[in-house]
């Protein structure tokens, strides 16, 4: 078999990693585009080799995961939650039904974190799928830390990379040298979106604002150094409101949020980061939730629902084919306990405040913020960054240096005001 081409690790710009946030379009090619309309007439380029086009979402999945279930071992990154558990489900359909080497789930199982607790929906969706095979469960206590021993592994070979706990992923592709991997990838961003607040009389009258006036209001300072009370307030402003504009931007209606979404930052670097990871490992990545046939027959059959629920889209999807547990609600795990361990505490404890960005941290308000327990999610970034200043790797070999990009209007320095 030939071996995989490793294409480039996406870099962090300073402000990414600053506000601990990538935020806007891309520069770089964005993953497949769709559109209700061209849905209707797809060109046969875009289906799998010698396969039907697919005219519904169940079918255009099918389609989607042959690839990886072809360059076995199929390892499938299988949480429990829903998207890893539809994927999964597909996966074993097909294998079945074709004839090939079965996937292999993998789970992480914590230890001391019970917000991330999902092995009774595991194992319930293993059951119900009939899997006799293997299923490998790793373990971990502070093994999976922001700044432990699996994520050193990754800081030092390309420095600090989005997302911050994509090293999560690195046993798992380990386990599937040479052959493939399945994700639940973009199913937070295809099948989900934001989760957008009740609309309230005051809400409904900002957005009746025209984006003129909008524009030359106080962008809400107090709320913005709030929000990031580690940043320098100008800095904060501007990564306030440029997120706030980010949310006001994703479309209501699905068939259009998908294209917003495809064309995000924030996908299309951790794509394009998991798929360089893996390479490293000859595995080749396939994330059937963001297969351009599956997003058009979604665009086609379902597309014109405004705001529609996850729970919605599944049951369309899934329909009566697939077991009930597969689609059955469930709490979404949390899993910042999983990653912020003693590796982070004893790093945070010791920091003498040197190392950050000043023209964009504050090192004294980033000292008080980590004065607490647990520290703020926006600043995990800038912790891997300054501990791998602190502890390079041992074997002298610096990380790729983070380059800085233009194409997302966020990623520039403010000036002074």
């Amino acid at each position: 078999m030939i071996r995989l081409p490793t294409p480039p690790v996406p870099r962090l710009t300073r402000l990414d990693i600053a506000r601990g946030m990538v935020l806007g379009p891309s520069a770089a090619p964005p993953l497949p585009a769709t559109d209700r309309r061209a849905a209707r007439a797809v060109p046969p380029a875009m289906a799998p080799p010698g396969c039907p086009i697919a005219s519904t979402p169940l079918a255009a999945l099918e389609q989607a995961v042959l690839p990886a279930l072809a360059r076995p071992p199929c390892v499938v990154s299988f949480s429990g939650g829903l998207d890893s558990s539809l994927v999964l489900a597909v996966a074993v359909r097909v294998a079945r039904r074709e004839g090939l080497p079965p996937p292999v789930p993998v789970t992480w199982r914590f230890t001391d974190a019970p917000q991330a607790e999902e092995s009774d929906w595991q194992d319930d969706v293993i059951r119900a799928l009939g899997l006799t095979g293997p299923w490998h469960q790793l373990q971990a206590g502070d093994d999976l830390d922001f700044v432990g021993p699996v994520a050193a592994r990754l800081l030092h070979r390309h420095g600090v990379l989005h997302p911050a706990n994509l090293h999560l992923h690195l046993p798992i592709i380990e386990l599937a040298e040479g052959g493939s991997l399945l994700t639940g990838a973009g199913g937070d961003q295809m099948l989900a979106g934001w989760r957008r607040p009740a609309r309230t009389i005051r809400s409904r009258l900002r957005l009746a604002l025209c984006p003129a006036v909008r524009a030359v209001l106080p962008p809400g300072r107090r709320r913005a150094i709030a929000a990031y009370p580690w940043l320098r307030p100008d800095v904060a402003v501007d990564c306030y409101r440029a997120y706030a504009a980010q949310r006001r931007a994703e479309p209501a209606r699905l068939e259009r949020r998908i294209r917003w979404h495809l064309n995000r930052r924030h996908l299309v670097m951790t794509c394009a980061s998991l798929a360089g990871v893996a390479a490293e490992h000859d595995v080749s990545v396939v994330n059937p939730l963001l297969d351009a046939g599956f997003l058009m027959a979604l665009a086609t059959e379902p597309g014109g629902l405004r705001l529609p629920g996850r729970d919605e889209l599944l049951a369309r999807i899934a329909g009566d084919t697939l077991p009930a547990v597969i689609t059955a609600p469930r709490r979404k795990a949390t899993f910042l306990q999983v990653f912020l361990r003693r590796h982070s505490r004893d790093f945070v404890a010791s920091w003498d405040g040197s190392g950050v960005d000043t023209d964009l941290v504050d090192p004294v308000a980033l000292r008080r913020e980590w004065s607490r327990w647990p520290i703020p999610p926006g600043t995990v970034s800038l912790l891997q960054q300054l501990r791998l200043a602190a502890h390079p790797d041992p074997a002298g070999q610096p990380p790729a240096a983070n380059s800085e990009v233009t194409d997302d209007p966020a990623a520039t320095v403010p000036a002074p005001r």
